[in-house]
């Protein structure tokens, strides 16, 4: 069979058929765009590995508002899809008040932990990541000054932005780190304008290494750290490409192993709480063609040695999500 996904827009959400095969798969992409470059590109990319191994089909949707969260979800359960997975925080509410509805259907939510019997909640340690792109920012950083630009402020890109300081900190107690958020409604994750005024703001600040964890947003601050020739850090997933030679490397949240292992598991998928960190390569950074020139063999020695250190146990980076608080930065 060849892969066939089926894109469906505002309208044809309403519109949804039930004709599809019992337990093709669904997958719901939170507000930004499909080909945002980093989170839900990442999840995409998951599902038609999924695919193509596989030989089957999957559904998609690309909302275009809040209010179809709900709607979206409803349909494809009603629709027969199983398991439904969706991507962002933001659906867990939703998702707390339908999956009870639909005991026989399992769903995968990322980002966000839903505590119902049919629900996988995925979670990943981004600080851990973070913390690793942060020892090789402080690394290449000329100035002593690096950056991170968020999307939306909230305590997940808090947490981000958590790690990445502590691991500035940790290869320069004396390094600053200046922060900034785009805005605080989902629009900040599609917003590259915004996005390339903060990165000048910043390089205004003596910035000379970026670090985005902002959805769409970060193409902005990637493109005008390339066109300032600053150095970037891309996000979620490998984002080298995008500029080679200007982005020193990203952080890699490979949502995309955890949609493909949910569609994988079908109605099979074992749902309860899954963590994905360093320990078991949910998170790390990429090293490719595009930026290897960048990473000097120093840098990247330090940066496997904590990352070993941090899957054994032996250094822990702060949550700012356990405690709302930072112990290498301020917001």
């Amino acid at each position: 069979m060849t892969l066939m996904t089926k894109l469906y827009g505002a309208a044809a959400a309403l519109a949804m058929t039930a004709g599809a095969a019992v337990a093709e798969p669904a997958l719901i992409f939170d507000l930004g765009g499909k080909f945002d470059k980093s989170f839900n590109e990442a999840a995409f990319n998951g599902a038609v590995r999924w695919a193509e191994e596989s030989g089957e089909t999957f559904r998609e949707i690309e909302l275009q508002s809040e209010a179809q969260r709900e709607q979206a979800l409803r349909r494809f359960a009603e629709n027969g899809n199983n398991p439904i997975v969706m991507t962002g925080f933001a659906f867990g509410n939703v998702l707390s008040e339908v999956a009870p509805d639909y005991p026989d259907t399992k769903f995968a939510i990322i980002d966000m932990v839903v505590d119902s019997p049919n629900v996988r909640s995925v979670v990943f340690n981004e600080h851990e990541g973070s913390y690793l792109v942060g020892m090789m920012a402080a690394m290449a950083s000329e100035s002593g000054t690096v950056g991170f630009i968020g999307g939306m402020d909230i305590p997940l890109i808090r947490k981000f932005a958590c790690g990445y300081a502590q691991g500035v900190k940790a290869v320069n107690p004396d390094a600053t780190v200046v922060a900034n958020m785009t805005g605080t409604t989902p629009a900040a994750w599609n917003d590259p304008v915004k996005g390339s005024e903060l990165t000048k703001a910043q390089i205004s600040q003596g910035a000379d290494v970026v670090y985005a964890a902002a959805g769409g947003t970060g193409v902005g601050v990637l493109q005008t750290a390339a066109d300032e020739n600053i150095l970037s850090i891309g996000v979620d997933s490998n984002q080298n490409y995008l500029h080679p030679g200007q982005v020193l490397t990203s952080m890699m949240k490979r949502v995309d192993n955890a949609v493909y292992d949910a569609m994988k598991s079908g109605t099979d998928l074992e749902t309860g709480i899954n963590v994905m960190g360093i320990a078991n390569g949910g998170i790390g950074y990429a090293l490719d063609e595009h930026n290897e020139a960048l990473v000097s063999a120093e840098m990247k020695a330090a940066v496997d040695e904590a990352s070993a250190k941090i899957a054994s146990g032996e250094l822990a980076v702060h949550d700012y999500m356990s405690d709302d608080s930072c112990p290498a930065l301020s917001f």
